[in-house]
């Protein structure tokens, strides 16, 4: 059995990591999933909290935001670091982070992901839309599901 990867999470802003966000988001969904760059980037990146999964050589190997209206965005894991719960750890610290500042997290899920997020309390609510090429769904932690 592999040895789970020493990981930390750590919480920050777009000023002070936005290389390295930019380096893991560009590699997950533009190269990816061919999202096209002029749509990964907006206005939110600025004010969100962002959370980034550290290796034990303090390697940026996955990111997520948190957006003042209480959304989960731009969660993405380098392909070569899945598997490894990475992505569990960065929902559990914005889940964390947002129910203690009384927000009520939600998030568009992709399609393939609506399983993961249910895991952590997410139900799907309406039908799966477009956004960036890709089929997603909204999703939403019902009060009290903490």
């Amino acid at each position: 059995m592999e040895k789970q990867p020493s990981i930390e999470i750590i919480r920050t802003d777009w000023a002070s990591h936005q290389e390295a966000l930019m380096a893991v988001r560009r590699a997950v969904f533009i190269k990816e999933q061919a999202v096209p760059e002029e749509e990964e980037w907006d206005a939110e990146d600025a004010s969100a909290e962002h959370f980034i999964a550290v290796s034990a050589k303090r390697d940026v190997v996955g990111v997520g935001r948190l957006q003042d209206d209480a959304k989960i965005t731009r969660m993405a894991v380098l392909s070569e670091w899945r598997g490894h719960r990475i992505g569990a750890l960065l929902l559990e610290s914005m889940l964390q982070r947002a129910i203690g500042r009384g927000m009520n997290p939600w998030l568009h899920a992709q399609a393939h992901a609506v399983d993961f997020y249910r895991r952590f309390g997410f139900e799907a609510v309406g039908e799966p839309f477009d956004e960036a090429g890709i089929a997603h769904i909204l999703m939403r932690r019902p009060p009290g599901s903490d």
